[in-house]
């Protein structure tokens, strides 16, 4: 599967749209919809800036490829466009490697009940340890995109 417009409009309402580089809540260097890299593999740097907002959106094009492979790859089970548009949202913003090994995932796989699912999900809301009302909130709306 692939992001489709519907997802592109969330994760680009999540991120924000931000031509210069700027630190998000973790510290990361971020730019564009909430890139931490380029597409040559280049962490995102202070002073960095595109030069436009098509830049943005085609830098997150490039990027959210690897997020769908990441959601293609780990998931074992048919998803709907909203499901896999939910997960790429959260993928995009706990990691790979966060995805991979969670228990949403695992839970996901296991088919279990959404309940079970979104009780897993809602775990994704600590900023270094700290509960994010931000987060927060994001995990709520992917949780209502993922069920819709």
């Amino acid at each position: 599967m692939k992001i489709d417009l519907t997802g592109t409009k969330f994760i680009a309402n999540e991120e924000g749209l931000v031509l210069t580089a700027y630190q998000c809540s973790a510290g990361v260097w971020t730019i564009g919809l909430g890139s931490t890299y380029y597409a040559n593999g280049k962490k995102v740097q202070k002073g960095d800036k595109l030069p436009s907002i098509a830049a943005a959106y085609e830098l997150f094009a490039l990027t959210v490829q690897n997020y769908e492979v990441a959601v293609n790859n780990g998931v074992k089970v048919p998803l709907n466009q909203n499901q896999f548009n939910a997960l790429l949202s959260l993928v995009y913003n706990i990691g790979v490697a966060g995805f991979l090994s969670s228990t949403v995932l695992k839970r996901i796989n296991a088919k279990a009940s959404f309940d079970d699912v979104a009780e897993a999900w809602r775990r994704w809301n600590k900023v270094k340890g700290v509960e994010n009302a931000v987060l927060k909130a994001r995990r709520n709306r992917e949780l209502k995109l993922y069920a819709a």
